[in-house]
């Protein structure tokens, strides 16, 4: 193992125990999505993909995770997954580190996993404050990729904004990873948006369960040059 990947589990482990407190809020939820055009898989095969989420605000940060099983008939069931725990260094310091539109900064971390390679991400993180924006999240990260990838950085932006119409609560979100080109792969570009109308609050007031659609954007994927994704995939979310 390198000394940076070390460095970057040390650092994910020291974060999680470090925000190991009740949570201020918290929120689990179970997507399943459905949609064909995927690259790297035959294209007349269909997906599906079942998502388990957590997401988490802190005393000293945040935490997400995820984990997805796709099924598809190329390849199969696989998993992929990240675990992404966030140091507030401005709830530490006890000082407000807000700038401009900055309202934190914070150490963020991330494990990426999958079938037969670990990828660690370590960096600095700022929480934004956007106008119409529920959240937005900017983190730079230096990635200490598996063995047979060379090592790169990203940038990732994270969102949501939410919004109605009449009386109907939509919500887009979403992410955007950009990472640079190396040796043996091409820069990445992954925007991934997620349109969905709150259905559920025709159930009852209280429950989350959204309908829509994910829209893909994914150029030279797994940093393969010219191998471009872009689909639309049917969603149905629910959170407990």
């Amino acid at each position: 193992m390198k000394l940076t990947q070390f460095a970057a589990l040390s650092t994910l482990v020291c974060t999680a125990f470090s925000t190991h407190a009740a949570p201020i809020w918290q929120d689990f939820s179970i997507t399943g999505l459905y949609g064909k055009n995927y690259e790297l898989i035959a294209r007349e095969d269909d997906q599906s993909t079942i998502t388990f989420e957590y997401a988490a605000k802190l005393k000293y940060g945040d935490f997400f995770a995820f984990a997805d099983r796709t099924n598809n008939d190329v390849s199969g069931n696989e998993t992929y997954f990240e675990v992404s725990p966030r140091l507030s260094l401005g709830a530490i310091s006890g000082h407000k580190l807000e700038a401009g539109p900055i309202k934190d900064v914070l150490i963020a971390t991330t494990w990426e996993g999958g079938e037969g390679f670990n990828n660690y991400l370590y960096g600095i993180g700022v929480d934004l404050a956007i106008p119409y924006f529920q959240y937005a999240q900017l983190n730079f990260y230096k990635a200490d990729n598996y063995k047979n990838t060379n090592d790169d950085y990203q940038l990732t932006f994270v969102f949501g904004v939410p919004f109605k119409i009449a009386s109907e609560d939509f919500l887009v979100d979403g992410f955007l990873d950009w990472s640079t080109a190396e040796d043996d792969h091409a820069s990445e570009l992954n925007w991934t948006t997620q349109w969905k109308w709150n259905a559920g609050k025709h159930i009852s007031p209280d429950t989350k369960l959204y309908l829509g659609v994910e829209y893909s954007v994914w150029n030279n994927k797994y940093g393969i040059s010219g191998k471009d994704e872009n689909n639309v995939s049917a969603l149905i979310k629910y959170h407990f």
